[in-house]
């Protein structure tokens, strides 16, 4: 006859053992848990509440800069509205509480139309200091600064000193420079006032080869290229002159 292993009397004691340590165990850990909670019960609390307290002001903060982007949106857009109009007085008092803005973009552009505002009635002095502060004002966006500064060396380019000028926008007269056309062009001309035509030739000419640069600086870019002698001037992948063209020319003349 078969022998039943569940009920072999040798293995009844292995299991009750096993059952009392599961028990034990089970026990244990809930003790443990318990101590656990009484030293740390509280801790956790708090962490729990300062956490939904966290992630209650989080929302709250964002909801905040929400309403007022929208807020700084609509004064913004009244103070272009009164551009159109000529109103230009009605907008320097639209941009007023912008200049005190929380989000940078939106305090840097109010800045930058107030400097337009005074250059607009004639107050070069005040548009110039406008400009001059933004482009000097590290925690406004880059884009900002950069026109800026193009901004102020445009109204100042006539008291400016030529090396002054190329000093001030060596940096930004480079091709792919997204302000290559207007600071290019001031360069190239101050290269001229220091009779560097040398210096200002090629650069005319990369301005006029770049279709990046707005058209009306490159066909003046264009125009000076050619009074430099360079019009048929070709540039290559480097951006460097390349002469071939101009010399191949030369010798067929010469041919004839």
């Amino acid at each position: 006859m078969a022998k039943d292993d569940k009920n072999t009397p040798e293995e009844q004691p292995d299991r009750q053992e096993q059952v009392f340590m599961r028990e034990v165990d089970d026990a244990v850990r809930e003790d443990d848990l318990k101590n656990f909670g009484r030293r740390y019960g509280v801790w956790i609390g708090v962490l729990i509440v300062v956490g939904l307290a966290s992630l209650a002001g989080w929302i709250f903060y964002n909801n905040s800069l929400e309403e007022e982007a929208g807020v700084r949106s609509e004064e913004y857009v009244a103070a272009i509205d009164s551009v159109k109009r000529n109103n230009l007085d009605g907008a320097a008092a639209a941009l007023e509480p912008l200049e005190d803005a929380n989000q940078k973009g939106y305090r840097a552009a109010a800045k930058l139309m107030r400097a337009n505002i005074a250059l607009e009635k004639q107050d070069a002095k005040a548009a110039i200091a406008g400009y001059q502060a933004i482009a000097a004002d590290g925690d406004l966006p880059q884009p900002f600064r950069d026109l800026a500064l193009i901004r102020q060396t445009t109204a100042e380019f006539d008291t400016l000193e030529p090396q002054a000028v190329i000093d001030r926008l060596k940096g930004l007269a480079v091709p792919g420079n997204p302000w290559f056309g207007s600071a290019g062009e001031m360069v190239a001309l101050s290269y001229l006032n220091q009779d560097k035509a040398d210096l200002a030739g090629p650069l005319f000419a990369q301005l006029a080869k770049d279709d990046s640069v707005p058209p009306t600086i490159r066909s003046r870019a264009l125009q000076m290229a050619g009074v430099q002698g360079i019009d048929a001037v070709e540039l290559d992948t480097d951006g460097e002159i390349n002469t071939t063209a101009t010399s191949s020319e030369s010798s067929e003349g010469e041919s004839e």
